[in-house]
């Protein structure tokens, strides 16, 4: 369906019963190309059936009436042209000055020169959304505000943001950009703006239905999410930095005395041999045998994760390939991730060391290249003016209407690369950036470089919920803040005792883990982790190993080892979920407006979230204790918000509470308030030393109060089989009434019976399930 308009011509195509494609175009041509959209869904558009349009003659405006009743107003669109400048040398070699950053080496070319290379359009749009309505999404911010009403968010990739190019709303529908450029986010309340800075076309898509419809929407568009290993879903141990391989073998080995769940250690930064900065061998004096240390790791059954940089210093065997190759951005330093020869041969460099070396995971480190210009500095400039700063430093050195697409593109290299060459392995990529599409590319997102403080720890759960409401399901934070102190800290890593302080070193324990008030802080911290799609600890100025807290039977060890534990404790629940990410477009971290949208409190709760369907998560984001001598002062108490629509269950007292109500509950150091929905069904297990070492038995919790089914899902963790359907599937449904539980087998892998304790109303029954269908009363 086409509609003409004063501006231009809009065009409208059905992609499925809930999902319609808009497109506005100067000319009236339609382009059917994207790097963010599957190529299949063009061929598969038709007329929109189901989707009433209309245009009011008098001021162009849009209304489309979704197939869920709901309306969609367009107020106003546009496109102005502007010129796409480039950036060269114009044959010329580079001038290159080296300019030395806390995140990282990075160039500067004193000799380019721009140049018009085409003309594009900048498109602007306007919604009209009323005013009670709540609006989620647009990615990772980087201090933490769930909905978007009222402000004004600027879409560029930088340390502690990750934009996408999405938001939805609490009528029930999404609405998607198709725009690889970047892009502001304005609502005045009485219009939701999105400008787009360089584009062909203003091409979105409106997604109808709940949060899991519109999510599921996303990766039908964008590419279903890839599982991680098994493994990726414990305890990952990470630090800025360790220094030579015995380090690492000796952290996994301490871990396994004191008998503390353990699943990674991650090599961070400066593997590299002397300055030669992203060079992707190792230098032989600290790490002289790479094989035999993974074999070492792998014999106590614990992984390892390795930073590589997509930038390199001149001087090095991998810049050189690239440079004679014609292969480096404008940067002269970071190769060009557009280019499929170049993703080539970046694989190509990490087959010479690090792939036979043994590291089970990737982790692709500041895959937002280009934001020296506002990574320095005393105060924290203007959010206008780090916007033009370093999106003009990603438009310099990338084409603009691709200036979010870079860490995007670096994920499907390092993917496609080792499925070609590794197929039975998952990829495990953990990368600082990523966009819409990052997810079919086994790539997880972290929080970025953030500072120890309580307020923080207090953002990072609204960021968790609006990044993997926006289609990525694998996030995780670093437990206890990247920076823990402030200028002291500072000065001391860089050696200058004379430094100016810089806007981003800002945490506030610059004593680190021997500070009581930190270890509290870290404590919250990890819980709040043990709780997150993924689960890791890392960070600089001070260690991060269990052992720097404290010994077995003081307060701060013990409350890390519990959260640990619990955490593997719900791995049977935990996988579960991740396999219901990659088999039904799942999410694992839920704000509440996934499964209580119509409760108006729920919708304004920025500081809890679901963990699966079963468990409400209430970190503790405030201190309780006198910081220096960690005396007990006052009460120990979080008052927690249960959503209407359901009972709750105290996880940890059986306490029962009606929903619609906040609660107060005790918050000892070593628990998280944590409550189990009335009507699920929780997989558990003794805890174990690894994710991939067999439990006893499972544990199916049963907590009463209304009719629910689960399924429990299972493979063997480490290959791509679940996408030829080798997992077992085990749906487990309770009927209330009849106080019965139904087990049927729907799929199996297994070759022996699963010994199952079956817990309900304070009531264990144990069984040995070996397949078909079973029926157990409680009487």
């Amino acid at each position: 369906m086409d509609r003409k308009t004063q501006a231009g011509f809009w065009r409208f195509s059905r992609v499925a019963d809930n999902m319609l494609r808009c497109t506005f175009t100067k000319d009236g041509c339609v382009k059917n190309e994207s790097k963010l959209v599957a190529d299949g869904i063009f061929s598969g558009l038709s007329e929109p059936d189901g989707f009433s349009i209309w245009m009011e003659p008098a001021n162009e405006t849009i209304r489309i009436a979704l197939p869920s009743g709901h309306e969609v107003e367009i107020a106003e669109c546009s496109l102005s042209p502007v010129d796409v400048v480039r950036y060269s040398t114009g044959g010329e070699a580079p001038v290159v000055e080296i300019v030395k950053t806390v995140d990282g080496q990075r160039t500067q070319i004193s000799n380019l020169r721009a140049a018009v290379e085409r003309q594009a359009f900048a498109g602007a749009i306007g919604f009209r959304i009323p005013q009670h309505v709540s609006i989620f999404g647009l990615g990772q911010d980087e201090t933490g505000v769930l909905n978007k009403r009222g402000i004004r968010q600027y879409l560029y990739q930088h340390n502690m943001r990750t934009p996408m190019p999405f938001f939805a709303t609490s009528l029930g529908y999404g609405v998607f950009f198709d725009c690889g450029s970047l892009m502001v986010y304005n609502d005045t309340g009485e219009t939701t703006r999105m400008l787009l800075d360089t584009v062909e076309q203003i091409d979105f898509y409106l997604i109808a239905g709940t949060m899991d419809q519109i999510v599921a929407g996303l990766r039908y568009l964008t590419g279903t999410a890839a599982l991680l290993p098994k493994w990726a879903y414990g305890y990952i141990q990470s630090k800025e930095r360790y220094q030579t391989q015995d380090e690492m073998v000796a952290v996994a080995r301490r871990y396994r005395a004191l008998g503390v769940p353990l699943d990674c250690v991650v090599q961070d930064w400066k593997t590299w041999p002397g300055e030669l900065w992203g060079q992707k061998t190792v230098d032989p004096a600290r790490y002289p045998d790479l094989a035999a240390m993974n074999r070492d790791l792998h014999d106590m059954q614990v992984h390892s994760m390795v930073s590589v940089w997509p930038n390199m210093a001149q001087g090095g065997l991998d810049h050189s390939e690239f440079a004679q190759q014609n292969m480096l951005l404008g940067d002269y330093s970071t190769y060009d991730a557009f280019s499929p020869e170049a993703r080539a041969l970046y694989w190509k460099q990490l087959e010479r060391a690090l792939v036979p070396g043994g590291f089970d995971a990737w982790w692709c480190d500041s895959t937002e290249p280009f934001t020296a210009p506002d990574w320095c500095g005393e105060q924290l400039l203007p959010e206008e003016e780090r916007y033009r700063l370093v999106g003009g430093e990603h438009k310099k050195y990338l084409d603009p209407a691709e200036a979010n697409l870079y860490a995007l593109m670096h994920a499907k290299g390092i993917y496609e690369h080792q499925r070609a060459a590794k197929p039975d392995t998952r990829v495990m990529n953990l990368t600082r950036s990523g966009y819409l599409g990052s997810q079919q590319y086994g790539a997880a997102l972290w929080a970025g470089d953030t500072s120890a403080r309580w307020d923080v720890l207090r953002g990072d759960i609204a960021k968790g919920i609006s990044l993997c409401m926006s289609g990525i399901p694998f996030w995780t934070i670093d437990i206890g803040a990247f920076f823990t102190g402030g200028t002291a800290c500072w000065r001391r890593w860089c050696g200058d005792a004379e430094a100016k302080p810089v806007w981003f070193w800002a945490g506030e324990y610059d004593a680190g883990a021997a500070d009581p008030a930190y270890r509290e802080l870290y404590v919250r911290w990890l819980q709040l982790g043990a709780f997150l799609p993924l689960f890791r600890s890392h960070g600089t100025d001070t260690p991060r190993e269990i052992w720097h807290f404290g010994s077995p039977g003081e307060p701060f060890y013990d409350a890390i080892e519990h959260a640990i534990r619990l955490r593997y404790a719900l791995m049977p629940y935990i996988y579960s979920m991740a396999m219901r990410v990659a088999l039904e477009d799942y999410t694992m971290m839920r704000g509440l407006m996934f499964d209580f949208l119509q409760d108006e409190k729920a919708l304004t709760i920025d500081d809890q979230f679901m963990f699966g369907d079963a468990l409400l998560v209430c970190p503790v984001t405030q201190p309780m204790y006198d910081g220096k001598s960690y005396a007990h002062v006052g009460k120990k108490e979080r008052v927690c918000y249960l959503p209407q629509g359901a009972k709750w269950y105290s996880f940890w007292t059986g306490a029962v509470y009606q929903g619609g109500q906040s609660v107060t509950l005790e918050a000892k150091i070593d628990q998280i308030p944590l409550f189990v929905k009335a009507g699920s069904i929780l997989f558990m297990q003794q805890p174990t030393q690894h994710a991939e070492q067999k439990a006893d038995a499972l544990e199916v919790r049963i907590y009463s109060g209304a009719d629910c089914q689960a399924t429990y899902y299972d493979d063997d963790g480490s290959s791509y089989a679940y996408l030829d359907g080798e997992y077992e599937e085990i749906l487990f449904r309770w009927d209330d009434e009849a106080r019965a539980l139904y087990i049927h087998e729907q799929r199996k892998q297994r070759t022996q019976s699963i010994t199952m304790i079956l817990s309900f109303d304070h009531t264990e029954t144990t069984i040995r399930y070996d397949g078909g269908e079973k029926r157990i009363v409680f009487c």
